[in-house]
């Protein structure tokens, strides 16, 4: 195999590849790219880590002589970013060596059999969606905080994706806290899919979104998710397991409403925080008339506090949360206002904005 590029061609594909394969890995080729030069000027270099796959398709190269083989990724990853913009690159692979050139450098590095890289064997779609990239980013960026990280319930760590006639939904929950957002697009003759992608599938989804294309295709199986974006094929194998019943966690008749700038809450309890325990972050939330006082305090006796004006008419209401679950929930909300829907102490909080209801976000309260 033998092709000449240019380094800004294969620069971002190369990156993106690269992130997927994982650091430690059992299998040798695992740390490999796979590249595969076609005659025709295409290239495709695909990574993965037996979980996740990305294949990257770029066209209009100078291919002598096609072929694959597997070539040591953050190596050639390195090498490539090392290289002065608008260098000319070749890479040949002779027996088991790549040899990549650019002006006086030149690299040898090992490789391995193509034969040896496995593939992750997605099979056809059950339901295919077309989204704008802008739809993608809102869904992922405003529900990916609240995936649970390491939760022995593992179908907690990763984001629910479902579709229906009516709309796409992505839900994510680590059962202290519960984000949902709804885009109106939905797939015609489809009562409800529902698919649970991994937390690394979702981080991968949402590195390939600061691309030139606008518009992404989502392909849903029983066991995986594809999504191709432009020249990226991006495959992730679904979590087996059962999704909890988002639905009933909403609360739907908290009886007490407080209304707040969203700029002006987020600083205070970021202010706030600053003195919280750093371990368990708790802060005491006290809203009375028209006036909410946030208190911190920590183990030396440090204490934080906090006015804000908000709209409030009802009882005088203590709360607890863990003030990080706020902070993350302020951050992704644009809108002017924030809306916390609320029944007493000891139930959850829903946050939303007062201006759409294509986000809405559950807290827990926490006992202080």
């Amino acid at each position: 195999m033998k092709f000449v590029t240019d380094r800004e061609t294969l620069l971002r594909p190369l990156q993106l590849v690269t992130g997927v394969v994982e650091r430690r890995q059992t299998l040798p080729v695992l740390a490999n790219l796979l590249v595969k030069a076609t005659s025709d000027g295409r290239l495709s270099v695909t990574g993965t880590d037996l979980e996740v796959e990305l294949v990257a398709e770029v066209v209009g190269l100078a291919v002598e002589q096609e072929g694959e083989a597997t070539i040591p990724a953050r190596k050639l990853n390195d090498i490539w970013r090392s290289l002065p913009e608008g260098a000319e690159v070749s890479v040949h692979v002779e027996g088991d060596r790549a040899i990549v050139r650019s002006g006086r450098s030149r690299f040898s590095l090992a490789t391995l059999p193509a034969g040896e890289f496995p593939r992750i064997d997605s099979g056809p779609g059950d339901v295919e969606i077309r989204l704008g990239k802008d739809d993608v980013r809102k869904l992922l960026d405003k529900v990916s905080f609240s995936m649970a990280q390491q939760d022995v319930r593992y179908f907690l760590n990763g984001m629910l994706l479902e579709v229906t006639e009516a709309h796409t939904r992505a839900v994510a929950t680590d059962g202290h806290r519960l984000a949902m957002s709804t885009i109106g697009k939905g797939v015609n003759g489809v009562d409800r899919v529902q698919a649970i992608v991994p937390r690394k599938g979702v981080l991968e989804l949402s590195r390939l979104l600061d691309g030139d294309d606008d518009e992404m295709t989502l392909s849903i199986s029983d066991n995986h998710l594809r999504a191709t974006l432009g020249m990226y094929r991006l495959t992730t194998k679904l979590v087996d397991g059962k999704f909890p019943d988002y639905e009933k966690v909403i609360p739907r008749d908290a009886s007490r409403t407080i209304i707040g700038d969203r700029n002006t809450l987020r600083q205070a309890f970021h202010r706030a925080s600053i003195l919280s325990n750093e371990k368990y972050r708790g802060v005491r939330v006290l809203v009375e008339g028209e006036q909410m006082t946030i208190q911190a305090n920590n183990p030396e006796q440090e204490e934080a506090e906090e006015i804000v004006s908000v709209q409030y008419d009802g009882e005088a209401l203590e709360i607890g949360f863990n003030v990080s679950y706020l902070q993350d929930v302020l951050s992704v909300l644009s809108s002017d206002n924030v809306k916390l829907s609320v029944s007493d102490a000891n139930s959850s909080t829903l946050i939303e904005s007062p201006e759409d209801d294509e986000a809405l976000y559950v807290v827990m309260p926490m006992r202080l």
